[in-house]
């Protein structure tokens, strides 16, 4: 499972002109399921998400969690994070999850997020969204759950 998680001051996600959902401060995850996932990868990154330290505390430090600030989460889908671009032009999407497994691990994603405590919002499985932010830094990183170091 792949995120981009940014901080932002406040995002939105729009479906026909309309708002679906915004959150204030907070972060903005984009998440892409790909073919060999599971319900681990969703908990370790929810985990890992709600716990990083990314947030200023009183000295400017980036020190404290969404957790233990209380921010809000948006949690849109995206299985353009698993496009391979390094052959041709044209990404190819062979490692992302079919349709309905990755619709099933994105909302286990979703719920496993709102156990969190959290205010969780979330875009439209397989909608054409207009994701409107203001990234806060900006600070965006890059999650993976199968990664190692």
């Amino acid at each position: 499972m792949r995120a981009v998680v940014q901080r932002v001051k406040k995002a939105s996600v729009k479906i026909d002109g309309m708002i679906k959902a915004e959150i204030g401060d907070g972060l903005l995850v984009f998440l892409g399921v790909g073919s060999t996932d599971a319900e681990e990868d969703a908990r370790y990154l929810v985990d890992k998400i709600v716990n990083l330290r990314i947030f200023e505390d009183q000295n400017g430090k980036m020190n404290l969690s969404a957790l233990e600030t209380g921010k809000e989460l948006m949690i849109v889908s995206q299985f353009t994070l698993y496009g391979d671009c390094r052959k041709g032009r044209r990404p190819n999407f062979t490692s992302a999850a079919s349709p309905d497994k990755a619709e099933e691990l994105y909302q286990f994603f979703l719920d496993t997020a709102q156990k969190s405590g959290l205010k969780v919002e979330k875009g439209q499985f397989q909608a054409m969204m207009d994701v409107e932010l203001i990234n806060d830094g900006p600070v965006t990183l890059l999650l993976d759950s199968r990664k190692e170091f």
